[in-house]
């Protein structure tokens, strides 16, 4: 490309705009890689959702105000388990990594209405209910939960 016709100058300030569009892509590039980025699966309790739905009340009440849930059990009578998972990484271009992991269990009665209300996650790695403060000892619960846990990616 002959560009004898044009004065240095005006060469000067192309090399300038292409060297400065350049170092703008570049800029660019890097920014779309960096920053975290957290994703939400799954079920959202709404905002002060447990707290509508007192022992005593009614299935249909909680369908009401939690919603359906993810799963139903019938494990030493009946429950509703919403299921959710957070999860997050520090570059674009790496796997998501589980960083909670909360299962909202409302356990009904013979005569379906609730019984308990329990807010599992893991802590120190064991299911623990955020709820009550507690750690399920055992039982068929407890395996139903680690096997929900183990299911969605959470290793136990």
């Amino acid at each position: 490309m002959d560009l004898s016709h044009l004065s240095s100058k005006t060469v000067r300030y192309r090399n300038f705009t292409l060297h400065l569009a350049l170092v703008l892509a570049g800029a660019l590039a890097l920014a779309a890689c960096s920053g975290s980025e957290t994703l939400q699966r799954g079920y959202v309790l709404p905002e002060g959702g447990l707290e509508q739905v007192p022992v005593g009340a009614t299935q249909e009440q909680v369908l009401i105000v939690l919603g359906t849930p993810s799963t139903v059990a019938t494990v030493n009578g009946e429950a509703f388990y919403y299921i959710s998972q957070k999860a997050s990484r520090s570059v674009a271009f790496l796997p998501h990594e589980v960083v909670d992991q909360r299962v909202i269990a409302v356990y009904f009665d013979k005569e379906r209405r609730v019984s308990r209300l329990a807010n599992y996650g893991v802590k120190d790695g064991k299911v623990f209910d955020f709820y009550s403060q507690t750690t399920p000892t055992g039982g068929q619960e407890l395996s139903y939960l680690r096997n929900i846990f183990k299911n969605v990616g959470f290793h136990l």
